[in-house]
């Protein structure tokens, strides 16, 4: 479990970024990753308060498809707590942006931020398109979350995983699935807030495995705290969509977790200005619950005011009513 954090996460040196000709083991992956030291932090920062918040308190949660937008991507103003994913940090496609930090400024928020991946190259061909410079300042890929209070004793664990994306021939990455987490106080007690993505690159019984440990974790570190877990769990990927067939929920119900994804007829992707792929509809993304409350869940168009899209996922919203 990563606990560090710092003010700014530090630049990845010439030594860290030299992985091309390392041969591709999970030992010798983990051996590297373990040296490089933005891997192995989180960055915190922002602006919010440090009251409780009032119930009931309003939770979102959203991939961001590495967040083109931070200022309009801020608009989820009704929200307390956003749990983000798929967020850069000084790479070109974004405009060397600090996302994370960029979104929390414009919500006036306190915000907490773990890499997934230190990215070699510059994207997919289509994101390309969007870089202004041919090289990426940081290369930093990850999870984020951020509050109106403080986010008190953060966290990060990497998922379970077999180093896929330390192979691909595309996009060569240093890294692992990730979840970032906090105590987040309320007047009606503290809950933990975890932002986390699941991989997509893989069938359900990668993903159940990932939520094992994931929940196994929590359980060990947080005993008895109550738990709201959101974010893209990638259901059905590799599967023909068929969210219903991951084992993943029934290792969730199992541990006592109440799972809220809104309408089941409705999905939570839609094409963007990167995933140019109209046929895809599939229902990547879910709050767990455990010790909460919660209001029915909501899912929100991911567009601006002009009908732009700013990610392939609509948000998910929903509101914790009580603890316990």
């Amino acid at each position: 479990m990563i606990r560090d954090t710092t003010p700014a996460l530090p630049v990845p040196g010439a030594d860290d970024l030299a992985i091309r000709d390392l041969p591709r083991e999970i030992a010798v992956h983990d051996a590297h990753m373990a040296r490089v030291a933005g891997m192995n932090l989180i960055e915190i920062g922002g602006a919010g308060g440090t009251a409780p918040l009032p119930l009931p308190v309003t939770v979102g949660a959203w991939n961001l498809e590495r967040c083109l937008f931070p200022e309009a991507a801020a608009k989820m103003r009704d929200c307390d707590v956003i749990l983000v994913s798929e967020m850069d940090n000084g790479m070109a496609r974004t405009k060397q942006r600090n996302t994370t930090r960029d979104m929390a400024d414009g919500l006036d928020m306190s915000y907490a931020y773990a890499v997934e991946f230190l990215e070699l190259g510059l994207g997919s061909p289509i994101e390309h398109q969007f870089c202004d410079d041919d090289h990426n300042a940081l290369g930093y890929h990850g999870n984020g979350l951020m509050a109106k209070t403080a986010l008190r004793a953060p966290f990060a664990l990497r998922l379970w995983g077999e180093r896929q994306w330390f192979s691909d021939a595309e996009q060569p990455r240093l890294g692992e699935r990730i979840a970032i987490g906090a105590t987040v106080e309320t007047e009606a007690g503290p809950f933990l807030a975890v932002s986390t993505h699941l991989e997509s690159a893989c069938g359900p019984a990668h993903r159940e495995r990932q939520v094992t440990g994931l929940i196994a974790t929590i359980d060990a570190a947080f005993p008895g705290l109550p738990v709201l877990i959101g974010g893209d769990l990638n259901t059905g990927n590799h599967n023909d969509g068929v969210w219903r067939a991951e084992g993943l929920f029934d290792v969730a119900r199992a541990a006592g977790f109440t799972v809220h994804g809104g309408p089941d007829d409705q999905p939570t992707t839609r094409p963007s200005l990167i995933t140019r792929w109209p046929e895809r509809a599939m229902k990547l993304d879910w709050f767990l619950a455990r010790g909460l409350r919660l209001s029915e869940t909501e899912i929100r168009p991911s567009l601006d005011e002009a009908g732009r899209p700013l990610s392939d996922h609509d948000a998910i919203v929903t509101r914790i009513v009580g603890l316990g």
